[in-house]
């Protein structure tokens, strides 16, 4: 008898301290309000790609295309283009990282938001200052981790794949949205 609750409390306990959490910093109407001025209005465009355009992408970015589907809203304030909001998920290092990134009309990044964090680690990604490091760049900026995007320690997955991330949606930009 001792054994055979052994055999199920060890397991247990184990699991029981192996534990990983799940963060929701934005809903997406938070993250449009974080990203755009007060008084701007989000309009659904959700884009389905072709077989060419995921060539295209990834030939542009160096980056897989996992969906041909993408989560997308047009900004607008006052019936002028503001820029494009897109949603997108990125593999930190075992779980989705979900997040958004904002475009300026002219197709640079004006800003990125961490909406759900579900790893244990990495979450130090949210760091504006971290985040403000992309700002204003542009398909085709180089985007190269430890070389002009720092890496934090720690949180080297999560800062890749966002990384990667922002360079598949600028090309997706380019390709699809422009």
């Amino acid at each position: 008898m001792t054994e055979r609750i052994l055999y199920v409390a060890i397991p247990a306990l184990t699991i029981g301290a192996c534990h990983a959490y799940a963060t929701t910093y934005h809903t997406i109407e938070s993250a449009q309000k974080a990203c755009f001025e007060e008084g701007t209005s989000f309009e659904s465009a959700a884009v389905s790609l072709t077989k060419a355009q995921v060539k295209a992408i990834e030939k542009a970015s160096g980056v897989r295309v996992r969906s041909d589907k993408q989560r997308v809203w047009k900004a607008t304030k006052d019936g002028v283009p503001t820029g494009w909001f897109i949603v997108d998920e990125v593999l930190g290092k075992h779980e989705f990282i979900t997040w958004a990134l904002a475009l300026k009309p002219d197709g640079g990044v004006q800003s990125i938001e961490i909406i759900d964090y579900r790893e244990t680690y990495g979450y130090e990604i949210r760091n504006a200052d971290w985040r403000a490091q992309f700002l204003g760049k542009k398909n085709g900026a180089k985007l190269q981790l430890d070389e002009d995007i720092k890496n934090i320690s720690g949180a080297t997955l999560s800062c890749r794949h966002i990384t990667d991330g922002v360079k598949r949606l600028l090309a997706f930009y380019e390709i699809a949205l422009r």
